[in-house]
């Protein structure tokens, strides 16, 4: 039986049952969408909010919302905020991100301020305001949440819990990958912002992580020098396709003006195999100038042509 892995990205997130429903209801929306229980695929999320939050959030019609999917300026308080850094590497790598994010923050907002005339023909389009306040927000909470996972911060979430957070997380997606891998395959895994970042660090550099068939990264930084580096020295630009653990195709979904992927979305050149190319990169368009949401993503007609390509539907 096949069967799908899904691992959110950042920020703090419905309750796991709940975001896997968002999730599901969200691939199987509309015309040409995917439901994968009819089809007879199971699923999973590999939820991590928890480790770096103290509660879920309660707001689920807001979460699942085709237009209200925007940073909330809620997250923006002391339990949300990138870490002082303790060292140059810490520095740097804070600085670098929060430099790139900025960027195509700005990106977005140009297109957003464009005459309705001058916008891209035939998409849906939505004007959602992006007041300073969320993007600072969602700034704060990406480098947060990045910075925790890949310096491996011990973290308390609530009273009388402690994480070390890349360990505890690592630990949840190799028990899930377990899992679904005994359900006979082809055993696909689906990622979306952060969440690609834990995927790919998993298959490339974590021994004990059983192979997948298919890997679909969506809305992912890993094209960003700092997070890279963070992955070396197993990873390298010239044989950084986790081969050993992926036993066929990966495909990276991207929206250029998605905050997150924007700044280098394209792949195929960064994680090659052998010297040669052997990721496809697939660039779509969202609606509105909140790019990032994975309800947006989940709702593109080319991400489930290709989950379906990969699930050999």
């Amino acid at each position: 039986m096949a069967h799908v892995t899904f691992i959110h990205g950042i920020g703090n997130k419905p309750a796991a049952d709940k975001l896997l429903e968002i999730w599901l209801r969200s691939l199987a929306s509309g015309m040409d969408g995917i439901s994968l229980g009819a089809e007879g695929i199971t699923s999973s999320m590999v939820y991590w909010a928890d480790v770096l939050y103290a509660e879920p959030d309660t707001n689920v019609s807001a979460y699942e919302s085709f237009g209200a999917s925007t940073p909330k300026e809620v997250d923006a308080d002391a339990h949300t905020r990138p870490p002082v850094p303790a060292t140059v590497d810490e520095a740097a790598f804070i600085s670098g991100l929060a430099m790139k994010l900025g960027g195509t923050l700005a990106a977005a907002e140009a297109v957003e301020a464009m005459p309705m005339n001058r916008q891209l023909e035939g998409l849906p389009y939505e004007r959602i305001p992006l007041p300073w306040p969320l993007k600072k927000a969602f700034m704060e909470t990406f480098l947060r949440d990045v910075h925790h996972y890949l310096f491996n911060v011990e973290f308390t979430p609530r009273p009388g819990l402690k994480y070390k957070v890349q360990d505890e997380i690592r630990q949840r997606f190799l028990r899930a990958i377990t899992e679904g891998g005994a359900k006979g395959g082809p055993h696909i895994v689906v990622s979306h912002s952060m969440g690609t970042v834990i995927a790919y660090d998993c298959l490339m550099r974590v021994p004990e992580t059983e192979a997948i068939d298919g890997l679909l990264t969506i809305g992912s930084p890993l094209g960003l020098d700092e997070i890279q580096d963070k992955l070396r020295p197993e990873w390298t630009r010239a044989d950084g396709f986790p081969s050993t653990k992926l036993k066929g195709s990966w495909i990276n979904i991207f929206d250029k003006l998605d905050p997150v992927a924007g700044f280098d979305p394209f792949f195929s050149n960064d994680f090659q195999f052998g010297g040669k190319a052997r990721i496809e990169d697939l660039e779509i368009s969202n609606s509105g100038i909140w790019r990032h949401s994975i309800v947006k993503y989940l709702r593109s007609p080319a991400l489930r042509d290709s989950l379906g390509r990969l699930l050999q539907l």
